[in-house]
């Protein structure tokens, strides 16, 4: 794709990074290669709106290993190593790595991030498709995710977790921000959040649950261990937990809201190693045997 400066004049660039691309660029140029020269000049935040204006292509960069101080590229991205970045990593498409990533910024892709070893990025992460590790996947800022989430070992978000599919993890998921799942939350470990955590399907860990607002689930939730929220505990079928059940000061603890009452005792049992206090609907079945 040849990009002409009455073409790139359409998208309404800033003044500045439109003289820079008329000193460099007059004559217009090769989309990627103007990505390549933006990045060069350390007009990385230009490249990556070029790539917001123009689109993905159907190129594919495949390299032994990447080590940069960041990269913009319109494709798909395959690297067979490791993936070490200062700064920026932005992908059109696809991103497939044989070893570990680790960014110093931001990582985006406009489709899936599939990754063999651990991911870690010192800003935000973001999957335009699924996003998979073989390790674990740690980020100082928001991880978001448009389809599913898998992981081998830990997740370990700073910023908020948002996900348009499932969330399968080996061990822990720790979150220091709200948690919103457009299906289901599978961990074996224990789920923690500071904010509200809300399932559109179900909720199901090893261990502990501990949520540091509401939790909600439009199926059943099920702990290994204990159920802590400082809001409200909402579930639409059943609530199960090895240990005690709690809910914050003022709120209560609700099974069965997307079940008839007359199905209660087989569709919205609340176990617990203790009838909670505040149990305001569901059917109580007393301890959980395993």
């Amino acid at each position: 794709m040849d990009l002409t400066k009455d073409f790139i004049k359409t998208k309404q660039p800033c003044a500045e990074g439109f003289r820079w691309f008329l000193r460099h660029h007059h004559e217009g140029s090769n989309y990627q290669e103007l990505l390549d020269a933006l990045v060069q000049a350390g007009r990385v935040s230009d490249a990556c709106w070029l790539l917001d204006q123009f689109g993905p292509t159907n190129e594919t960069l495949i390299l032994d290993h990447l080590s940069a101080d960041a990269i913009v590229f319109a494709g798909s991205l395959r690297v067979l190593g490791n993936i070490d970045v200062d700064s920026v990593v932005r992908v059109g498409r696809r991103i497939d790595v044989g070893g570990s990533i680790v960014v110093g910024e931001s990582l985006v892709s406009g489709d899936d991030i599939r990754c063999e070893g651990n991911i870690r990025s010192n800003g935000r992460l973001e999957s335009g498709g699924r996003l998979k590790a073989g390790w674990g996947i740690e980020a100082n800022g928001d991880i978001t995710a448009r389809a599913d989430l898998q992981a081998a070992w830990d997740v370990r978000c700073a910023g908020h977790l948002r996900l348009g599919g499932q969330a399968s993890v080996g061990h822990g998921i720790s979150v220091q921000g709200s948690i919103t799942c457009a299906k289901s939350i599978m961990s074996g470990g224990s789920l923690e959040s500071t904010a509200s955590v809300h399932a559109i399907e179900g909720i199901s860990v090893g261990l502990d649950i501990k949520c540091g607002m509401h939790l909600e689930a439009g199926w059943g939730i099920k702990a290994g261990g204990a159920v802590e929220a400082r809001g409200a505990i909402r579930a639409g079928e059943s609530l199960s937990a090895f240990e005690t059940i709690s809910a914050g000061a003022g709120y209560g603890v609700f099974a069965g809201l997307n079940v008839q009452v007359e199905a209660w005792e087989s569709s919205a049992r609340v176990c617990a190693s203790k009838k909670p206090d505040s149990l305001m609907s569901g059917w109580w079945a007393g301890a959980r045997d395993v």
